[in-house]
Protein backbone atom coordinates (compact mmCIF):
# COMPACT_ATOMS: atom_id res chain seq x y z
CA UNK A 1 0.00 0.00 0.00
CA UNK A 2 2.92 2.19 -0.60
CA UNK A 3 1.47 5.85 -1.34
CA UNK A 4 -1.80 4.74 -3.05
CA UNK A 5 -3.25 7.39 -1.88
CA UNK A 6 -1.00 9.68 -0.87
CA UNK A 7 0.22 10.62 -4.51
CA UNK A 8 -3.31 11.41 -5.46
CA UNK A 9 -3.98 13.44 -2.67
CA UNK A 10 -0.46 15.42 -3.46
CA UNK A 11 -1.21 16.03 -6.37
CA UNK A 12 -5.05 17.01 -5.65
CA UNK A 13 -3.05 19.56 -3.62
CA UNK A 14 -0.56 20.97 -5.76
CA UNK A 15 -3.89 21.84 -8.10
CA UNK A 16 -5.72 22.96 -4.88
CA UNK A 17 -2.78 25.72 -4.68
CA UNK A 18 -2.50 26.57 -8.24
CA UNK A 19 -5.71 27.73 -8.17
CA UNK A 20 -5.34 29.47 -4.64
CA UNK A 21 -2.51 31.03 -6.29
CA UNK A 22 -4.15 32.13 -9.05
CA UNK A 23 -7.26 33.62 -6.84
CA UNK A 24 -4.49 36.28 -5.81
CA UNK A 25 -1.89 36.72 -8.60
CA UNK A 26 -4.55 36.86 -11.77
CA UNK A 27 -7.38 39.98 -11.40
CA UNK A 28 -9.75 38.30 -13.17
CA UNK A 29 -9.90 35.14 -12.16
CA UNK A 30 -9.85 36.28 -8.47
CA UNK A 31 -13.49 38.59 -9.47
CA UNK A 32 -15.11 35.51 -10.69
CA UNK A 33 -15.39 34.27 -7.02
CA UNK A 34 -14.21 37.69 -5.15
CA UNK A 35 -17.13 39.27 -2.97
CA UNK A 36 -19.02 35.95 -2.40
CA UNK A 37 -18.69 33.14 0.04
CA UNK A 38 -17.28 31.05 -2.72
CA UNK A 39 -14.30 32.47 -2.36
CA UNK A 40 -13.33 30.47 0.92
CA UNK A 41 -14.10 27.11 -0.85
CA UNK A 42 -10.62 26.67 -2.77
CA UNK A 43 -8.88 27.44 0.91
CA UNK A 44 -11.20 25.07 2.66
CA UNK A 45 -10.25 22.19 0.27
CA UNK A 46 -6.76 23.33 0.29
CA UNK A 47 -7.37 22.28 4.52
CA UNK A 48 -8.65 19.20 4.40
CA UNK A 49 -6.34 18.12 1.13
CA UNK A 50 -3.42 19.00 3.66
CA UNK A 51 -5.09 16.81 6.41
CA UNK A 52 -5.38 14.10 4.61
CA UNK A 53 -2.16 14.24 3.06
CA UNK A 54 -0.75 14.27 6.55
CA UNK A 55 -2.54 11.21 7.67
CA UNK A 56 -2.18 9.03 4.68
CA UNK A 57 1.59 9.52 4.75
CA UNK A 58 1.37 8.51 8.39
CA UNK A 59 -0.79 5.63 8.06
CA UNK A 60 0.86 4.13 4.63
CA UNK A 61 4.00 2.54 4.04
CA UNK A 62 6.17 5.49 2.88
CA UNK A 63 9.45 6.16 4.50
CA UNK A 64 12.60 8.14 4.02
CA UNK A 65 12.88 11.40 2.13
CA UNK A 66 9.50 11.26 0.22
CA UNK A 67 7.83 10.64 4.05
CA UNK A 68 9.52 13.73 5.36
CA UNK A 69 8.65 15.94 1.75
CA UNK A 70 5.13 14.43 2.03
CA UNK A 71 4.91 15.38 5.76
CA UNK A 72 6.49 19.03 4.99
CA UNK A 73 4.24 19.44 2.36
CA UNK A 74 0.88 18.41 4.15
CA UNK A 75 2.00 20.34 7.67
CA UNK A 76 2.93 23.62 6.06
CA UNK A 77 -0.09 23.53 4.05
CA UNK A 78 -2.18 22.60 7.44
CA UNK A 79 -0.13 25.27 8.96
CA UNK A 80 -1.72 28.35 6.93
CA UNK A 81 -4.72 27.86 7.75
CA UNK A 82 -3.89 26.88 11.55
CA UNK A 83 -1.41 29.97 11.84
CA UNK A 84 -4.25 32.75 10.33
CA UNK A 85 -6.74 31.42 12.85
CA UNK A 86 -4.15 32.41 16.02
CA UNK A 87 -2.86 35.22 14.15
CA UNK A 88 -6.76 36.79 14.15
CA UNK A 89 -7.27 34.64 17.77
CA UNK A 90 -4.34 36.37 19.75
CA UNK A 91 -5.23 39.54 17.61
CA UNK A 92 -8.65 39.49 18.94
CA UNK A 93 -7.89 38.48 22.69
CA UNK A 94 -4.90 40.77 23.27
CA UNK A 95 -7.43 44.19 21.95
CA UNK A 96 -10.45 42.46 24.40
CA UNK A 97 -8.20 42.34 27.48
CA UNK A 98 -5.85 45.40 26.78
CA UNK A 99 -8.28 47.90 24.76
CA UNK A 100 -8.34 48.98 21.26
CA UNK A 101 -5.39 51.65 21.86
CA UNK A 102 -2.50 48.61 22.97
CA UNK A 103 -1.64 48.04 19.30
CA UNK A 104 -0.94 51.85 18.73
CA UNK A 105 -1.90 50.62 15.00
CA UNK A 106 0.50 47.32 15.30
CA UNK A 107 -0.43 44.10 14.78
CA UNK A 108 0.32 40.70 16.33
CA UNK A 109 3.50 39.62 13.23
CA UNK A 110 4.47 36.20 14.48
CA UNK A 111 1.68 33.73 13.44
CA UNK A 112 1.17 36.67 10.19
CA UNK A 113 4.60 35.90 9.11
CA UNK A 114 4.63 32.16 9.76
CA UNK A 115 1.25 31.66 7.53
CA UNK A 116 2.29 34.03 4.46
CA UNK A 117 5.90 33.54 4.36
CA UNK A 118 7.32 30.30 6.31
CA UNK A 119 4.46 27.91 5.85
CA UNK A 120 3.99 28.75 1.77
CA UNK A 121 8.07 28.73 1.61
CA UNK A 122 7.73 24.87 3.36
CA UNK A 123 5.23 23.99 0.95
CA UNK A 124 6.82 24.95 -1.63
CA UNK A 125 10.01 22.90 -0.52
CA UNK A 126 8.08 19.83 0.58
CA UNK A 127 6.39 19.94 -2.83
CA UNK A 128 9.31 20.28 -5.03
CA UNK A 129 11.30 17.60 -3.64
CA UNK A 130 8.58 15.68 -3.45
CA UNK A 131 8.55 15.88 -7.40
CA UNK A 132 12.17 15.65 -7.74
CA UNK A 133 12.31 12.16 -6.34
CA UNK A 134 9.40 10.99 -8.56
CA UNK A 135 11.34 12.28 -11.46
CA UNK A 136 14.33 10.83 -10.25
CA UNK A 137 12.33 7.25 -10.18
CA UNK A 138 13.69 6.85 -6.42
CA UNK A 139 9.97 6.36 -5.26
CA UNK A 140 7.42 4.26 -7.26
CA UNK A 141 3.85 4.99 -7.92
Amino acid sequence: MKGKVSWPLFWALIAVFVVVVCLFLIESFGDLLGGSGLFLIPFAIFFLLAVALLVFTLRERIAGRLKAFFLLTAASAAGVFVFILLHNAVYGLFIYFFGEGFWNGGDEPFFFIMALIVCPLGFLVGAIGSIVLRIRGAVSQ
